[in-house]
């Protein structure tokens, strides 16, 4: 059988692919070299292709099974996941990234939008009772100032972890609204964040002015740096892909929506990050009982890290041209 007679003439192209896969397997891709590689992959191809017509023409079960063996076995080689480096990840997360985030004039834009509007609102909302309530509503300040009736005192536990909940909601939500209204050509999002930062910031200056008030910063201090900016960086991303629609720098819409959503991620991952942190302190310190110094604390060492983060692991250095 013809078939037969040139699997049979294989047999060595078998034998180089079991002795690669045994090299391989003790020795790391990197140091097999490029022709070793290639010559790998072209046998591997070649075992997949006789295994094909071993099944067709129902060659003898144990040739049958020596090549299903062989070609896992160069599978698995081939295509097994890359090896973890530490230096390499190390240097992404603490170098690369940050002074991608730190040159992102998206981000710069979120952030100064979000934190404007924040104080001022916060800043009318505590002199002036008209502006408050045209922001909030009265039935929302009714309902903030019964949510916080003893929230972070720890004498009330179910109300504790219903503010959790909610703020949990809440401000992921936001950062939610804020990302996705920026795909409509980054006004979308600027408008969003904008809004979003007068509703916060007149709570936050209604809140200062009512009994419940130390409930209030009692609950929202240790948390806040990291869910506020959080929402900053959720609008930054959503921006950074609105506004690639409209400057696409030469290239088509699509190529430069691509490109942007490249751009974009690191942003998206560190409000995750972010959002996931504020989470955690929420629930563990924030309805909790501890003085208030401690949650203050927490505040600055979180903003500490931010600052750290964003502002000095993203200087641009002159050897991290690269990064740029």
């Amino acid at each position: 059988m013809k078939v037969a007679s040139l699997l049979e003439q294989r047999r060595r192209n078998w034998h180089d692919l079991e002795q690669l896969c045994t090299q391989i397997e003790s020795r790391r891709k990197r140091a097999l070299g490029g022709p070793t590689v290639t010559r790998f992959a072209s046998l591997y191809r070649s075992a997949c292709a006789d295994l094909a017509l071993a099944d067709a023409y129902n060659l003898p079960t144990n040739t049958v099974s020596y090549l299903h063996q062989l070609v896992g076995r160069a599978h698995n080689q081939l295509y097994r996941s890359r090896t973890f480096h530490v230096a390499g990840w190390l240097h992404e997360l603490l170098v690369a990234v940050p002074q991608r985030l730190y040159q992102d004039n998206a981000l710069r834009l979120a952030f100064l939008v979000f934190w404007g509007a924040f104080l001022t609102a916060g800043m009318l909302a505590y002199r002036s009772a008209d502006f408050r309530e045209q922001v909030l509503g009265k039935d929302f300040m009714t309902t903030l100032e019964e949510m916080h009736i003893d929230s972070a005192s720890g004498t009330n536990p179910q109300a504790g972890s219903i503010m959790v909940g909610f703020y949990i909601q809440h401000n992921t939500s936001i950062g939610l609204q804020c990302f996705a209204s920026g795909l409509l050509l980054g006004v979308g999002g600027l408008f969003t964040t904008l809004f979003n930062a007068i509703s916060l910031g007149a709570a936050f200056g209604f809140m200062a002015t009512i009994r419940q008030q130390t409930e209030f910063f009692q609950f929202v201090t240790a948390h806040g740096p990291f869910e506020l900016n959080a929402i900053v960086l959720s609008a930054a991303a959503g921006m950074r892909l609105g506004f690639s629609m409209i400057d696409t720098q030469g290239l088509s819409r699509g190529a430069s929506l691509r490109r942007a959503t490249r751009e974009a991620v690191p942003t998206m991952a560190a409000a995750a990050i972010l959002f996931a942190l504020a989470a955690m302190i929420e629930a563990m310190i924030s309805p909790s009982a501890a003085p208030y110094w401690v949650k203050a604390l927490v505040a600055v060492l979180s903003t500490g890290i931010l600052l750290i983060y964003f502002v000095l692991l993203g200087y641009p250095r002159q050897a991290d041209d690269s990064t740029r």
